[in-house]
């Protein structure tokens, strides 16, 4: 399985997911402002993964600073996280791994600074670790979702490249395919990046699962046709009534499994849940670049260059058209006010 990032001895090695598929080329980070960049730049990128290289870019910032105390050395901590969650707002691993490292520091006894730091990158590992386990388990669960001969629909791209581990959504084909139960993967294109043509078609290829891309505005047409079974998609933040934010025209491909009776699932793991936002409409949407509309892969102009353009980078499904979430906990299911605080151990009032 290819491995989105790594960490190599005093560097955070990446494969540039932007030169995908025409070339892999890795980059070697070694700065904060370079983690940053990688992660506003989509070089990587994934809830999981960039909530992991978050804090590997963590350590690289705090190992540019000269604290002298506990205190200075935690407000600089600060400082960069706040910087590193800036890159990208909608993904909500990225602030809950940053916040993860600062809290399990803070909870350390007395420590020297040179002592800190190296915990730092300790505990940057450890959410790697525990992210590949976490993959792991969601592709089990998912499993009972899984039909013999399944034909999937997914969007934009939930596995190997946007996780620690063997990935979300595509963790559960990965593992159905080796038990033989895929007949086929659809992959929608994922316009304006083209995560689903140039990053899920790729990594299926090289994983050996039968594949095939169509279009976006192709994916009603293949569900009338009855030729898929069900929908699975990742997610990068997931409300406390079970709205889903993922990339851009999954409430669509929602709206047209509800119509045409497929089933809708999504897999995350239980990070990507932010029981504080209760309602979908309060997650924040990040608005990129108009060029990425206007040309193809930053390249190919295909309308005139002062064309007015709308680019959310993300949607949000709401919870009705929800059939299940998959988590490394098991599933929840409707009634998601309930069932998602269940998974994560947290009281329901009322």
């Amino acid at each position: 399985m290819i491995a989105a990032f790594a960490w190599k001895n005093d560097y955070l090695e990446i494969l540039d997911q932007t030169q995908l598929p025409g070339k892999t080329r890795y980059r070697q980070l070694r700065r904060i402002e370079e983690v940053h960049e990688a992660i506003r730049t989509l070089r990587v990128r994934g809830a999981p993964a960039i909530g992991i290289t978050a804090a590997y870019g963590l350590y690289l910032g705090m190992r540019q600073v000269a604290a002298k105390s506990r205190e200075e050395f935690f407000r600089a901590l600060q400082e960069k996280a706040r910087y590193l969650a800036s890159a990208r707002p909608t993904a909500v691993n990225l602030s809950w791994a940053l916040a993860e490292a600062q809290r399990k520091l803070e909870a350390l006894p007395a420590q020297d600074v040179g002592a800190l730091e190296s915990r730092l990158l300790g505990l940057a590992v450890a959410l790697h670790e525990d992210d590949r386990r976490r993959c792991q388990a969601i592709a089990e669960h998912g499993q009972q979702l899984v039909p013999a001969g399944a034909r999937i629909l997914t969007h934009c791209n939930a596995g190997a490249l946007a996780t620690g581990g063997i990935g979300t959504a595509l963790g559960i084909v990965y593992l159905a395919h080796e038990r033989g139960r895929v007949a086929r993967v659809f992959a929608d294109e994922s316009r304006p990046v083209l995560q689903g043509a140039r990053l899920t078609m790729w990594e299926l290829t090289q994983g050996g699962v039968p594949a095939q891309l169509i279009c976006d505005n192709m994916a009603a047409a293949l569900m009338g046709q009855k030729q898929v079974d069900l929908v699975l998609v990742g997610a990068d933040r997931i409300a406390a009534d079970g709205s889903v934010a993922n990339k851009i025209g999954t409430y669509g491909l929602a709206i047209a499994a509800r119509y045409h009776g497929v089933p809708f699932y999504v897999a995350a793991p239980l990070s990507t849940f932010d029981l504080a936002t209760p309602t979908g409409t309060r997650i924040p949407i990040e608005t990129r670049d108009e060029d990425e509309i206007r040309r193809v892969c930053q390249r190919v102009w295909i309308t005139l260059r002062e064309a007015p353009c709308w680019n959310p980078a993300f949607d949000v499904t709401p919870p009705e058209l929800v059939t299940a979430i998959v988590t490394e906990r098991g599933l929840a299911r409707p009634p998601y006010a309930q069932s998602v605080p269940a998974l994560l151990g947290k009281v329901v009032d009322g």
